[in-house]
């Protein structure tokens, strides 16, 4: 395991836990000198666990990452070696295709197929889950009011009123969240499905007259152009009514849908605050600027990105769970097996060692 090099990623890709179970499978673990330090993992504790701490982690046969490697990353890898992390394969093809050409073996954890024995593999799920709960403090530090109902001799405060757009898994934990914090809290989802995943949580359903239907991955099917401009309508209508917005909605290797336009964030009291976890893809709010927080008619637009960053313990010990999963299913007695008949292991894999002809 190397030390991530992107400025901000403060995750890393196994946590002193995981480092005996992988033992156990037969496994000699290599961690790079101060590789969780910024997720507040100390090299002592790596040693304690069983691992060796290294100067160089890329001589390894398997390499675990987080962020995908940098041309400089790629160079250092041998060919044949087996590559873990999230690899982006559907927005960096020429990545995928550097990596193909150096003989590399990769498993992005983004392509993890949604089956039920995957779960424990599920990455973007975990990590969504960080995301989901951050997104919603980021929300109640910038709102300059309360989010609970409060009781007071003054008189009574009354509550925040968030709207969550997307019940995905960071949706879900984003009013699940909001929840505990006091706010009375509406969700919405295209897909109707959902509707009782969000009313179990304590949250009222916002009922729009857009219906679409749930690909077999669990995601949210694209709505066609007349049904995104009926959604757009719709939710202009209702915006204004909430102090906090905090939108989900992702299409993999697709640009996010547009959910918000920038009508609707001027029609929203001063000091309402969007939190945009769509960011990354371009953002569902028309107004996002990925990347920053900005201000536009006193309201708060945050479009920051890898928020699961921003909590790296927790997120890396997640993350470290996935990826030891897939470890203890592509290896047998300490060795590689690669079953390409498994789907889970093909589903995964984005591109595979050269084949002699």
């Amino acid at each position: 395991m190397p030390r991530e090099i992107e400025s901000d990623e403060r995750r890393v890709a196994l946590v002193p836990e995981s480092v005996p179970k992988l033992k156990a499978s037969g496994l000699d673990i290599a961690v790079e000198t101060d590789a969780g330090e910024a997720a507040s993992f100390p090299d002592q504790a790596y040693a304690d666990a069983g691992a060796e701490l290294v100067s160089d982690a890329f001589a390894a046969d398997v390499v675990v990452k987080v962020a995908k490697p940098s041309v400089d990353e790629i160079a250092r890898l041998r060919d044949g070696t087996v590559l873990i992390g999230f690899l982006e394969p559907l927005t960096d093809p020429e990545g995928v295709e550097r990596l193909r050409s150096r003989g590399v073996t990769g498993f992005a954890m983004e392509s993890i197929p949604r089956i039920t024995r995957a779960q424990a593999m599920d990455a973007l799920s975990s990590q969504a889950t960080v995301s989901g709960y951050k997104a919603v403090l980021l929300a109640a530090e910038r709102l300059p009011r309360f989010f609970p109902m409060l009781m007071t001799a003054a008189g009574t405060v009354t509550p925040a009123k968030v709207l969550v757009l997307g019940a995905g898994v960071a949706g879900l934990q984003a009013i699940a969240t909001a929840r505990r914090l006091g706010a009375v809290v509406s969700g919405f989802d295209v897909r109707p499905v959902v509707k009782e995943q969000v009313e179990s949580l304590g949250a009222s359903f916002l009922e729009l007259s857009v219906r679409g239907e749930e690909t077999e991955g669990g995601y949210a099917r694209e709505l066609t152009p007349e049904q995104q401009a009926q959604q757009q309508a719709e939710l202009a209508e209702r915006i204004a009514d909430f102090d906090v917005v905090i939108t989900t909605a992702l299409i993999p290797g697709r640009p996010a849908p547009r959910l918000i336009p920038a009508s609707s964030v001027q029609a929203m009291r001063p000091g309402s605050v969007v939190v945009d976890l769509a960011a990354e893809a371009g953002g569902n709010c028309e107004l996002t600027d990925p990347g920053r927080e900005i201000t536009v008619q006193g309201v708060t637009i945050v479009g920051l990105t890898n928020l699961p960053s921003t909590m790296p313990y927790h997120a890396s010990q997640l993350y470290s769970r996935n990826v030891t999963a897939l470890l203890q299913l592509l290896v047998a007695d300490g060795q590689l097996n690669l079953d390409w008949e498994d789907d889970l292991i093909s589903g995964a894999c984005v591109t595979r060692e050269k084949v002699a002809a």
